[in-house]
């Protein structure tokens, strides 16, 4: 019996979005059935490319177009009627902001490890040291011998680390201890820069490494581009802790979605013995998450192979290193999340959620904010 292309939406409305606790169809992760010649063609609104989560629901699907008797084609394509802005970066999927309340809780480090594992999953990555007074970037990804190309209408071409393409102040200083004297207008102007006179091409995503604190190049960010979520860097130190709390705060006044908070150098973890001991404190970020209503996404040791000077590659490239692991399972609990933003965007633009009462819609301080698109 030939299955019609609504007999084969009804099947698809039988697998639920377990982050939405809904169906697919009904959130408008859906846009379009179609059969020909023994093959379906579905369309889906997503947007996050190579997210476990949305991988799994593909999974589901292919499954229930199979058991049908069909052969699965499966594409994802969204648009500004999905509520997502193609105005700027429109080659860009994915902003993700990495920052932080204090400097030296090791947020660059994050960065840049979120971008390497991102690409060692298979996505185009690009990096943007938006740290103009500490521009650390190339040196974690051991890029700082590199220099931008120029295209003929003046653009910077990033230069690739390993696949990932970087922008940094790093690359347009003379020496590398010369510092950045700018104040505050200055800085604005070279963020601007990177953002429109960039030649970034196609990315799924592109990580933001944001400078320490509440500043302006953070607000400039906020004001300039969609940003689909930020993730907040902190250690267990209170101090730490205590600045983290105005980061998410500064996050959620401004309507970004907060992904959520990453606990860097939570346990010492010995590298002779493999023991973890609390060196400045314990559970620091857990409060930040209950309190704001953010998920703690990961924690991340204190060990001297994350962070250490000298390596080669970052831990989430490199298969020897001893706490890779626990960074790329950081990498997928983030990219989950992004995921999570993604198709929330996709069922409030259909009124899914708003009809239904969901909370969570309407929780600007987990979920709401804009969102960044790009090609289809």
């Amino acid at each position: 019996m030939t299955v019609t292309e609504r007999e084969l939406e009804a099947r698809l409305a039988e697998i639920e979005d377990p982050a939405l606790d809904a169906d697919i169809v009904s959130v408008g992760l859906v846009n379009d059935v179609s059969i020909d010649d023994g093959t379906a063609t579905v369309s889906l609104a997503f947007n996050t490319p190579y997210a476990p989560a949305e991988i799994e629901i593909g999974n589901r699907i292919r499954e229930a177009v199979t058991d049908a008797g069909l052969e699965p084609d499966l594409t994802a394509q969204i648009s500004d009627e999905h509520g997502f802005d193609q105005e700027v970066l429109p080659g860009v999927r994915n902003v993700i902001a990495v920052a932080s309340g204090k400097g030296g809780v090791g947020k660059t480090t994050v960065a840049a490890n979120l971008a390497a594992g991102l690409e060692d999953m298979g996505a185009r990555v690009g990096i943007l040291d938006a740290d103009v007074h500490g521009p650390n970037v190339p040196r974690i990804l051991s890029i700082e011998d590199e220099n931008p190309a120029v295209t003929h209408g003046d653009d910077l071409v990033p230069p690739e680390a390993d696949g990932v393409r970087v922008i940094s102040m790093g690359f347009l200083t003379r020496n590398q201890d010369d510092p950045a004297i700018m104040r505050g207008p200055m800085v604005n102007k070279v963020m601007m820069n990177f953002l429109e006179g960039v030649e970034w091409g196609f990315l799924d995503y592109l990580i933001v490494d944001l400078p320490p604190g509440t500043g302006d190049a953070a607000l400039n960010l906020l004001q300039s581009m969609p940003v689909t979520g930020a993730v907040v860097v902190t250690t267990p130190q209170q101090m730490a802790v205590d600045d983290t709390r105005k980061g998410v705060r500064m996050f959620q006044e401004h309507n970004a979605a907060v992904l959520g908070v990453v606990e860097n150098m939570s346990t010492f973890q010995c590298p002779s013995c493999g023991d973890e001991h609390g060196l400045f404190g314990r559970d620091g970020a857990t409060g930040i998450s209950e309190d704001y209503d953010v998920p703690l996404l990961g924690r991340l040791p204190l060990h001297p192979g994350f962070g250490a000077e000298g390596a080669e590659v970052p831990p989430a490239k490199d298969e020897d290193n001893p706490v890779r692991d626990h960074v790329l399972e950081l990498v997928e609990t983030i990219t989950n999340r992004t995921s999570e933003i993604n198709r929330r965007t996709v069922a409030e633009h259909v009124g899914y959620l708003a009809d239904e009462g969901d909370d969570t819609a309407s929780d600007e301080d987990a979920i709401d904010g804009p969102t960044s698109a790009g090609r289809e």
